[in-house]
């Protein structure tokens, strides 16, 4: 599930020009205005619940997660069940929580790599959008986008992007794999600008006695 957890932790920034002219012009108008209000946030905490499902594997599994986000610096804490990732724009943690382990790597400034601090730009790059319609529950009307990536070599060929009309907001993703294992992250609450300490997105190994540092670098 990493691996998807990652590709989903890409969903909440800007798109370039240069993919806009392969999407829908709606598609593109309601990213370009989430992308817009989402700049303007200095720092992002969220928790959400990723669920994977594929009946054939008899697989129905359900994680929750935390993320906090320092914006346009490549820093970022997510904390899951079994593992924290922590970035400090320079070095990742991954800690291994049952292993008492901790890998210390190097981040990869790849612009393609796969970055939690990215979370809500998955549609920033290697993706078509259009746009797929709305949905209404309760008071709240839903927009429904589908990005199709441009790699066909991708272990998945969609994702479907709901967003919260009036807060331009995404509140649900789905990445749908070819091997027919869905993967639904629900976004359970969002809060901008929360205060968030340097030290947020760092491990401080005095903090987790017994555990092992596993350079890497």
């Amino acid at each position: 599930m990493m691996k998807n957890i990652l590709v989903l932790l890409l969903v909440f920034t800007g798109m370039s020009n240069t993919i806009f002219a392969q999407n829908d012009a709606k598609a593109t108008a309601i990213l370009t205005a989430m992308s817009k209000k989402y700049k303007t946030y200095g720092t992002v905490k969220a928790d959400f619940t990723i669920t994977a499902n594929n009946p054939k594997a008899k697989l129905n599994q359900t994680d929750k997660g935390l993320l906090y986000v320092k914006a346009n610096a490549n820093k970022y804490k997510l904390v899951m069940e079994d593992r924290d990732l922590f970035s400090d724009g320079k070095n990742q943690w991954i800690h291994l929580k049952q292993d008492q382990e901790v890998q210390l790597s190097t981040v990869d400034n790849d612009p393609d790599a796969l970055n939690p601090a990215q979370i809500f730009t998955i549609y920033e790059r290697g993706f078509k959008a259009r746009y797929a319609g709305e949905s209404k529950v309760g008071s709240k009307v839903y927009q429904l986008i589908d990005l199709t990536p441009t790699d066909p070599k991708k272990s998945y060929n969609k994702v479907r992007l709901t967003i919260d009309k009036n807060a331009l907001r995404l509140t649900k993703a789905v990445i749908y794999e070819k091997n027919g294992t869905t993967y639904t992250y629900n976004v359970k609450s969002f809060v901008p600008n929360v205060k968030l300490p340097e030290s947020t997105f760092t491990f401080d190994v005095k903090k987790y006695p017994g555990v092992e540092v596993v350079d890497l670098r």
